[in-house]
């Protein structure tokens, strides 16, 4: 199996898991905008859109900019398997209260554990690794303008629910705001009394 179908063989476990997951959620209480939801859709289906191994329609994109070397698909092979794995731990912690659309749930609780201990939004995290791993694979321009695409698509959408939280759990929110990072770890971490605070990203 070439790198390119195993970083495939990634995304369909990646898929077929949110698949399954899907299902037994927590109604939702309150939502975002319809066309926030709208235009979050079409920066993914762009980025993926670009990713996609047979796109002819690029132009320039179709350019190289790494070279065809086998330490190279290794890496990216990594990199997308890591990212999918990563991805679904933190789903894994969401439960049922995970959505793809930005939302507030009914009886709505935190999660501290796992990745959401430093990180608010690490199902992001995990994906923009496995899209960054894949756009080595393919070795095109295309392949990172995906990934900056998406970055932006994820972080209009982080701040969103980071705007929700805050709504729902104020200075909670605000506390567990300064432990953690947006889309990495932070550098430093704040000493600051435990308030017991959990929380969750809603993708």
């Amino acid at each position: 199996m070439t790198a390119l179908g195993v970083a495939g063989f990634f995304w369909a476990v990646f898929a077929f898991y949110w698949l399954i997951m899907s299902f037994g959620r927590t109604r939702a209480r309150r939502r975002e905008n319809p066309l926030g939801r709208l235009f979050h859709v079409l920066y993914m289906g762009t980025a993926f859109y670009l990713l996609y191994p047979r796109n002819s329609q690029v132009g320039v994109l179709r350019e190289r900019f790494a070279p065809l070397t086998p330490w190279i698909a290794v890496l990216g092979v990594a990199l997308t398997g890591f990212g999918v794995a990563f991805a679904i731990w933190a789903r894994h912690h969401i439960g049922k209260q995970w959505s793809s659309q930005v939302e507030i749930r009914e009886d709505h609780k935190l999660i501290a554990t796992g990745p959401y201990a430093t990180i608010r939004h690490p199902i992001y995290t995990g994906m923009l690794t496995a899209m960054l791993g894949t756009a080595l694979i393919i070795g095109e321009w295309r392949g990172l303008a995906a990934v900056v695409i998406a970055t932006f698509g994820f972080w209009i959408k982080a701040r969103q629910e980071e705007r929700f939280l805050e709504q729902e759990f104020g200075a909670a929110y605000a506390e567990h705001r300064r432990r953690t990072g947006f889309f990495l770890p932070p550098l430093f971490r704040r000493a600051s009394p435990s308030s017991g605070v959990q929380s969750s990203s809603s993708v």
